[in-house]
């Protein structure tokens, strides 16, 4: 499924990669990467040692991202977004979405929030980004309750006006157990 009209700029890339800790993470998932703009900010930002473990639904994505990207810390799977924790195989440090919230089933959303949340070690961080004019839509209102029911801590960062569309990032820590 996907839901852009358009391939996410470097500039949301950056503001979607800064402030969660990339630098120090160890394991990192990154859901829905598509066409790797967000892959490729990852992976500047993590450390020799560190793994980024990429779960694309679409078959032809995850085999192109795959053909297209050669680093050894970068492993990719074809499958669900809910199957995190299986993919990752450890305690997740930071978790990079670019699925499409706004579109996709409610209960669907739910149970990948979920899955996010399970998958995240204590005060891990967890980023994805919404389209500006689809924010106070239903859907956009959703999500921004579903986060914060979700995890400790959540904050908007500002409008990536040069992206199409606009868009802006949710940012949250998940709850210290």
């Amino acid at each position: 499924m996907t839901g852009a009209v358009a391939a996410s700029s470097r500039r949301l890339a950056r503001a979607m990669t800064q402030h969660i800790g990339l630098e120090e993470a160890k394991l990192v998932v990154e859901l829905g990467p598509g066409t790797g703009v967000f892959t490729d900010a990852v992976l500047g930002l993590l450390a020799p040692d560190a793994r980024l473990v990429a779960i694309e639904l679409n078959p032809r994505l995850a085999e192109q991202l795959a053909a297209t990207r050669r680093d050894g810390r970068l492993t990719v799977v074809h499958g669900a977004a809910a199957e995190l924790a299986e993919a990752a195989g450890g305690p997740v440090d930071a978790v990079v979405s670019g699925l499409p919230w706004t579109v996709m089933p409610s209960a669907e959303r739910r149970r990948t929030l979920d899955a996010v949340v399970r998958a995240l070690a204590p005060g891990g961080r967890f980023t994805t980004f919404a389209y500006l004019h689809a924010a106070w839509t239903p859907p956009g209102r959703r999500l921004a309750a579903d986060l914060r029911d979700r995890f400790h801590a959540v904050d908007r960062g500002p409008v990536v006006w040069p992206n199409l569309p606009p868009a802006f990032v949710h940012r949250a820590v998940s709850p210290i157990r």
